[in-house]
């Protein structure tokens, strides 16, 4: 047997390809929508993918589950629980089967049990793995977001991110009792988990890439709450505020999401104008570089982790979007994690070539910024405010008395309670999110510059009465 764990920074997401050698037959879980490292891993491996399977409709990126079935002539496994507003669209579909709690899927000499598992949301399983030839009774649980490294699900998704009202401590009620259920699983059995460190599907996940249930009894909160309203109150606390696009995403999946789409047309520099005039461009360049210069019109979002959940946050799925990169690979890998988030990248340019179009058309201007040390006088001067980007968490420690707060996450959805007329002075933990927030508002119409000290920096201009 053998465990191939492919995972995603930017998305903080686990693809697992499970393989039994004796056959030469594999089945993926929870594949991402970019194929191409699960088709080749499993190639190199010697593994012929038969079976593909995902826990749960996701909300935090377009899933590859239908694609790679499709592409593969695998076998798709689907949940059929829950209610019916959580069945998929497409589970009637000759190569999907449905499956339920108490179920098996049979890879070569692999078993793979249904779970049931509810309250992250209430179709979600997961897959008790046991390897036949060597044992008669499970080695792992592939868990899905109902467990995760010192952390759980959040079950506050389908209210906060879908609109569904009233699920939330219904759904934190329901994920306690899944959590009681692993009890009866044997304290060293290994669990591989969908999400790590970074993932907006809880508030404290750890960084470590598999468990057991027995260090998660100990060590985890969620074991360690003392009764049902203990456990409840505290999962439901604290979780950051989901990217815009979840809602978004929990549609898609659920429909049925279409293949990775092709790479984009490269563009020349001459096309930097009309791309401005007709939809958004996203400048990926670094933050050293954000910082000292800005295409006017354009959107910073520096190429790097936090490139798909800002993207997905600010941008909708019929926004036209043309990047801003230093080359080919920078410019797939940016329009891949765009489309892993919803969103269609329709071309790029080379940032060289859109740089030197902006100069020749003076677009290319100093990145309007506000020094600290200069923040309460331009306040007063300019009858402005200050606007902190941070999650809520972040603000619930500490923040400046008057800011208006709108998370980073919900900006875009926020933004036209701004007030038009006002300078807005951006700030939040490190200056990076400043920088790209203060962007986006500049990209809509409004007076903005990015203050990009520390929190505490800001802070100090503002001492308490």
């Amino acid at each position: 047997m053998t465990i191939k764990r492919l995972y995603d920074d930017a998305l903080a997401q686990a693809t697992y390809i499970v393989g039994c050698g004796a056959t030469g037959e594999a089945i993926v879980i929870d594949p991402s929508l970019d194929l191409a490292p699960v088709i080749e891993t499993a190639k190199e491996e010697g593994f012929k993918i038969v079976a593909v399977t995902e826990t749960h409709i996701h909300a935090d990126y377009v899933s590859g589950s239908k694609p790679l079935a499709e592409a593969t002539g695998a076998t798709l496994y689907l949940s059929g629980e829950g209610a019916p507003d959580w069945q998929y669209d497409f589970a009637d579909q000759p190569y999907v089967q449905e499956v339920h709690d108490g179920d098996v899927i049979s890879v070569g000499n692999l078993s793979l049990q249904v779970l049931h598992t509810p309250g992250h949301t209430p179709e979600h399983i997961a897959f008790l793995l046991t390897d036949l030839p060597a044992s008669d009774g499970p080695v792992a649980l592939f868990s899905g977001d109902l467990l995760f490294v010192g952390d759980v699900g959040r079950p506050d998704l389908l209210e906060k991110a879908a609109g569904i009202e009233g699920t939330m401590r219904a759904g934190a009620e329901t994920l306690h009792a899944s959590l009681g259920a692993l009890a009866e699983l044997p304290p060293e059995l290994l669990v591989w988990p969908a999400h790590g460190s970074g993932s907006a599907c809880g508030k404290a996940l750890g960084g470590s890439p598999v468990t057991t249930i027995g260090y998660e009894q100990r060590t985890n909160w969620a074991f360690l709450a003392p009764d049902r309203a203990a456990f409840v109150d505290e999962v439901l606390s604290g979780q950051p505020e989901p990217p815009l696009y979840f809602a978004e995403m929990k549609r898609v999946n659920k429909a049925g999401p279409a293949a990775m789409p092709a790479m984009p047309e490269r563009l020349a520099g001459s096309s930097l104008a009309g791309a401005l005039d007709s939809g958004f461009v996203v400048d990926t360049r670094p933050r050293s570089e954000a910082e000292a210069t800005v295409v006017a019109g354009a959107v910073t979002v520096p190429f790097g982790r936090q490139f798909p959940t800002w993207v997905g946050s600010l941008f909708g799925p019929g926004d036209r979007i043309v990047l801003l990169a230093r080359d080919d690979e920078a410019a797939d890998q940016a329009a891949k994690w765009c489309a892993s988030v919803g969103n269609l990248a329709v071309g790029w340019i080379p940032t060289e070539e859109a740089l030197a179009a902006a100069a020749e058309g003076g677009l290319l201007l100093p990145t309007p910024k506000t020094a600290t040390g200069e923040l309460p006088a331009a306040l007063a001067a300019e009858g402005g405010e200050l606007l902190d980007v941070r999650k809520a968490s972040e603000v619930a420690e500490g923040f400046v008395a008057g800011t208006r707060h709108l998370p980073l996450a919900r900006l875009s959805a926020l933004a036209e309670g701004l007030p038009a007329a006002s300078r807005l002075h951006v700030h939040c933990a490190s200056g990076m999110r400043a920088l790209v927030a203060a962007s986006y508002l500049r990209a809509k119409g409004f007076d903005a510059r990015a203050v990009t000290a520390p929190f505490e920096a800001v802070r100090a201009e503002f001492p308490a009465a």
